[in-house]
C-alpha cells in the first residue's frame, strides 16, 4: 500500500499501527513503512505562519466529526485517527499514525506520539507526555487501553501498554527501565508486562543497592512505582468529575 492510501485509511480509522490480536498488541510494520516513506516524500513548504512537509500538514475537522477541537493552538497531524466524542483542549498535539478512540479527552499540554493507541473514553489529563515511536520499525507504541484515567504531568514512553480502567496518579514517569511493584500481589511486574486491568498506580522510590556504597551511605534513591490498589466502587466514585467535563 502507498503513503498516500495508507495515510487516508489510517485518518479513517481503517488503519492502525498497532492492533489487538488474540488479546496480544502487534505492531504493523506496513503503517510504519508507509508513514517513514511519507516523510521522504514531503517537500517543505510555508503553512499558515508554520514550516513542514507538505504532505503532513494539520487536519481541520467540523461539526460534523463530532470533535471539540477548542482553539488555543492545538493540532492534529495528517494521518491520525480521532473518533467522535473526543475533546481536544488546548494546547494540544496529536501526532501522525496516533489513534485516538470514541470519547476519550485529550487536555491541556499533552502529546499524543506517533503510532501511540488511546482507548476509549480515556482521559489523558493536563501535561501528559505519551511517548511515540517511528523507528525501529518494530517497536511497540506506547498503548492506553479503554476507560483508563492518566493523571496530570506523568510520562509514558518506550512501549508501556496500560490496561483497561487503570488509573495512573500524577506526575508517574513509566519507561521500560523503570520498575513497577504490585504491593497488592507482592510482585514485580516483569519487564515490557502491561499494568493490570483496573490497578492503580502511584509515584514511588526504591533505595540505591548496597554495592553502590557512596550512595547508599547518602540514603538516595531510584524512581519506581507502585500498584497500591485496583479500582472499587470508591475509586470510580472518585473518577466520576470526567462526566461532568463533559
Amino acid at each position: 500500500m502507498n503513503w498516500e492510501k495508507t495515510l487516508t485509511e489510517l485518518e479513517k480509522g481503517n488503519l492502525r499501527a498497532a492492533y489487538k490480536e488474540n488479546g496480544v498488541w502487534k505492531v504493523n510494520l506496513d503503517v510504519k513503512m508507509a508513514i517513514l516513506e511519507a516523510f521522504k516524500a514531503g517537500e517543505l513548504i510555508a503553512w499558515e505562519g508554520f514550516v513542514d512537509k507538505h504532505n503532513l500538514l494539520p487536519q481541520k475537522f467540523t461539526p460534523q466529526n463530532n470533535i471539540r477541537l477548542v482553539p488555543g493552538g492545538s493540532s492534529v497531524r495528517k494521518g491520525a485517527y480521532v473518533s467522535s466524542g473526543v475533546i481536544i483542549m488546548p494546547p494540544a498535539y496529536i501526532n501522525i499514525g496516533a489513534y485516538v478512540d470514541q470519547g476519550s479527552m485529550v487536555d491541556s499540554h499533552c502529546l499524543v506520539g506517533s503510532c501511540a493507541q488511546i482507548g476509549k473514553n480515556v482521559h489523558l489529563s493536563a501535561g501528559v507526555q505519551i511517548g511515540g515511536v517511528l523507528e525501529p520499525i518494530g517497536e511497540r507504541p506506547v498503548i492506553i487501553e479503554d476507560d483508563a484515567f492518566i493523571g496530570a504531568g506523568s510520562v509514558l514512553v518506550e512501549g508501556i501498554q496500560v490496561g483497561k480502567k487503570a488509573v495512573i496518579a500524577p506526575g508517574v514517569v513509566l519507561s521500560k527501565s523503570v520498575p513497577i511493584y504490585d504491593l497488592v500481589n507482592e510482585r514485580v511486574l516483569a519487564k515490557e508486562e502491561p499494568i493490570p486491568e483496573n490497578a492503580v498506580i502511584i509515584p514511588g522510590t526504591r533505595p540505591v543497592r548496597k554495592e553502590y556504597e557512596w550512595a547508599h551511605s547518602q540514603g538516595l534513591s531510584l524512581n519506581c512505582a507502585l500498584i497500591v490498589k485496583y479500582r472499587d466502587e470508591k475509586s470510580d466514585t472518585s473518577l466520576e468529575l470526567e462526566s461532568f467535563l463533559r
